[in-house]
């Protein structure tokens, strides 16, 4: 038997602003790929789109600023998405980090997050 795991955005967040205040329907930007709930964002400067966090990148992607709240795939073009962006409760080992992350850029990436309210705990 074949076993399938699926976060969905209750596995992310725990807390959030009443009437879904801590959430806003953004785009994610062509070429992020399919990327899956509960993955941290950065925003580009340029255009005001997000993709995967890049903590090597220049381009804004290397700062954190939001979690995706849903599956989407921006492989070839553009997606609208939901992401948490503000106020809100976060289970930290639900989170989805680029694959080379070193532990100072995932604490430096928690820490932008904390900046907008968003707190991140193991096993909220």
């Amino acid at each position: 038997m074949q076993t399938f795991s699926y976060k969905t955005e209750s596995d992310i967040v725990k807390d959030e602003g009443r009437n879904r205040f801590s959430r806003d329907t953004d785009i994610l930007g062509s070429g992020s790929g399919k990327v899956v709930t509960g993955t941290v964002l950065g925003k580009l400067t340029n255009g005001g789109k997000f993709k995967p966090l890049a903590p090597d990148a220049t381009d804004g992607t290397q700062i954190a600023a939001a979690i995706i709240l849903q599956h989407a795939d921006a492989t070839a073009g553009d997606q609208e998405v939901v992401n948490l962006k503000r106020r809100a409760q976060v289970v930290l080992q639900n989170l989805v980090w680029p694959a080379a992350i070193t532990a100072a850029q995932k604490q430096a990436a928690l820490d932008q997050l904390a900046a907008l309210g968003i707190i991140a705990r193991m096993g909220v």
